[in-house]
């Protein structure tokens, strides 16, 4: 399964936020630059501070404007220079430099919408440092991204190599969840869902398999009633838009290698539902992709590791693997290509 648009030209490069400069940003990307710097469809840059960058490990380009990204990129990791106000050491979040964080995530943004980026990648941030030092006001970077968009509700998906998820709930108590669940929801995440994987997958007509909230998929009312009165009738309506969707389904039965094979997409009712068989299936290589949104997003399915940085221990595979599913993206939404991305090939006749 590739990991990137087959060929075509390459979009406009990846623009990657700096995240929390105190966490494992700066080594996962530098572990990311050199796993990808000889292939550039995968070309990125990062918008942040390059002597932070240099930290990491990797060699250091400044550049003027992200169209220089993919002349450098072979040879160093390609940084938008944005100085930090305070230093950084790791492991100690520091307030002071919460604003330069907030505007690398505002301009990355702008960038993309203005074509000079082919996407947004969005390292790890830590909500508290910001909230104390920039008084953000949004629960985190996704809600953000949503409000720099005008984006009502964006679409939370995780896609691995072998399973994409997306949580119709995300984070709430699981005894709110029965309250939150509505039909409207339902369709609403399902319409988002269908539409950024055909534009940005290349599936024309996604198959959508709709996991059940209660055990056995209520068992025909025996083990409650939300599938019949709300999952049931959603399902239906989306069918009659001519979606391609399958539900309430056991979720007990919905994650096995056999079961992958018939659908694309699963929608679960709750987070944790959805997070589970991903993780579990393949920890490493999960990525976060928002979907919804006017530009393409994706991150590496994991936080700032304060208890790791600086020691030499992070793992870069998330991030490769976001920046990969970006650039494919891209490329598909360009017109460059046709192709995979990470975990695009899920289901039948995908290789799984």
């Amino acid at each position: 399964m590739s990991n990137v648009a087959e060929p075509g030209a390459p979009a406009a490069p990846v623009a990657l936020t700096c995240g929390d400069p105190a966490g494992i940003g700066a080594e996962i990307a530098a572990g990311a630059w050199a796993a990808l710097r000889d292939d550039p469809a995968c070309a990125f840059f990062l918008v942040g501070d390059a002597d932070w960058a240099a930290s990491g490990g990797a060699p250091v380009a400044r550049i003027g404007a992200p169209g220089e990204a993919r002349a450098a990129f072979a040879a160093a990791l390609p940084v938008l220079h944005r100085p930090l106000a305070a230093p950084a050491p790791a492991g100690r979040p520091e307030p002071a430099n919460a604003p330069m964080v907030v505007a690398s995530i505002e301009e990355a943004v702008a960038l993309a919408r203005a074509g000079e980026a082919g996407a947004v990648c969005t390292l790890p941030i830590n909500k508290k440092a910001l909230y104390d030092g920039a008084g953000f006001a949004h629960p985190g970077h996704t809600e953000f991204l949503a409000a720099l968009a005008g984006v009502a509700r964006p679409v939370m998906m995780l896609a691995g190599p072998q399973l994409r998820v997306v949580p119709v709930t995300i984070h709430i108590a699981l005894a709110d969840v029965p309250r939150a669940l509505t039909g409207a929801l339902i369709e609403d995440t399902v319409r988002v869902a269908a539409a950024d994987l055909a534009r940005d997958f290349g599936l024309a007509r996604p198959r959508i398999a709709l996991a059940g909230l209660n055990p056995h998929a209520g068992e025909g009312g025996a083990m409650g009633r939300e599938e019949i009165e709300i999952i049931a009738p959603a399902v239906a309506r989306l069918r009659a838009e001519g979606l391609d969707v399958a539900g309430p389904l056991p979720a007990d039965t919905l994650f096995h290698a056999a079961a992958r094979t018939r659908y694309d997409l699963a929608v679960c009712m709750y987070h944790d539902q959805a997070l589970i068989p991903i993780k579990a299936l393949d920890f490493d290589r999960g990525v976060n992709v928002t979907l919804g949104l006017p530009f393409i997003r994706t991150s590496p399915d994991h936080g700032t590791a304060y208890d790791i940085a600086g020691k030499g221990l992070a793992e870069p595979t998330s991030l490769i693997e976001a920046l990969r599913l970006a650039a494919s993206m891209a490329a598909m939404r360009a017109g460059a290509g046709v192709g995979a991305g990470v975990g695009a090939g899920v289901g039948a006749g995908a290789g799984t």
